[in-house]
């Protein structure tokens, strides 16, 4: 078995990978690809916060964990015609022996809900479920109706209100981490798919009350983040958003689209969702485990 960091030239592979375990326990196609896995491993260091493990040069497992302060963020997928060989006990080791040594206090990880072999492996090594999070997604099969609110697209100068706006709708969630605009900004730039285009914003006056940062993923659009400040809400804004964006990824000739959201988020956006004709596509389980 050769074990190696990953690169960037391992997107798509890694994409496979952890895309084998959700068809394996799902049973059907999934949308992961190197994109997504891009924004996954964005601000990682590759040489020392991720491993490929390889058997006759055939990439059987992965993973990737990193610090953020005292709270470690990692996952790992093995292929599951590799299940039974310990693999997944190899990578929680490697990832946990790698959070502490960056000052991790405590650490979550994922699994694909409906895994049992990864349900027993968390809890065997003292972790519990904290969370669980869905993929909703979306069919462009019928017409999408035009928004009653005025959506607007993002424009030079917009960026600091635009990041504004989502830290303040963001401030309640769980576990969220605030950003400084600064880092925020650079990181956006560096996606492969990064296009201000897809990005909207509902005004008030002179201020940003919502905003939603789409990508493509062709030929599915994604709606990375949508957010309507406190003061706003109730007013069909984040309806609104969802609307145009769904109409601008079909004008694009996309055939769906697709977010994720957090299944508790107190704010009703797993209703909110529903309610344009969004449903859960995939769910995830969110692992704790304290560290130090």
């Amino acid at each position: 078995m050769n074990v190696r960091a990953a690169t960037r030239d391992d997107l798509a592979a890694v994409a496979e990978l952890f895309g084998s375990v959700e068809e394996a326990i799902n049973g059907r196609p999934t949308r992961l690809d190197a994109v997504a896995v891009d924004g996954w491993l964005q601000t990682i260091a590759f040489e020392t916060n991720t491993w490929l493990f390889e058997d006759a040069g055939r990439l059987v497992a992965g993973a990737f964990a990193q610090a953020f302060g005292v709270r470690g963020n990692c996952a790992g997928a093995v292929r599951p015609s590799a299940w039974g060989r310990g693999l997944g006990t190899q990578l929680l080791e490697l990832m946990e022996e790698r959070l502490v040594a960056d000052g991790a206090e405590r650490t979550h990880s994922w699994s694909v809900a409906g895994d049992a072999r990864a349900d027993d492996l968390f809890r065997g090594r003292g972790y519990r479920e904290v969370r669980r999070f869905w993929e909703m997604a979306i069919d462009f099969e019928d017409a999408i109706p035009e928004p009653a609110v005025r959506v607007e697209p993002f424009a030079d100068g917009d960026a600091e209100a635009f990041h504004a706006a989502l830290e303040e709708s963001f401030a309640d969630h769980w576990e969220n981490d605030p950003e400084p605009f600064d880092e925020w900004w650079t990181r956006q730039r560096k996606r492969a798919n990064f296009d201000t285009s897809l990005w909207f914003a509902i005004r008030d006056g002179g201020e940003i009350a919502g905003v939603a940062r789409c990508e493509a993923r062709p030929p599915v659009g994604w709606v990375g983040s949508l957010g309507v400040r406190s003061a706003w809400r109730g007013r069909g804004y984040g309806r609104a958003l969802l609307q145009h964006s769904f109409r601008e990824f079909r004008r694009r000739g996309m055939t769906s689209a697709g977010l994720g959201v957090d299944a508790a988020n107190a704010t009703g956006a797993t209703y909110l969702y529903e309610s344009v004709g969004m449903h859960v596509d995939s769910e995830n389980v969110v692992w704790e485990k304290v560290l130090a």
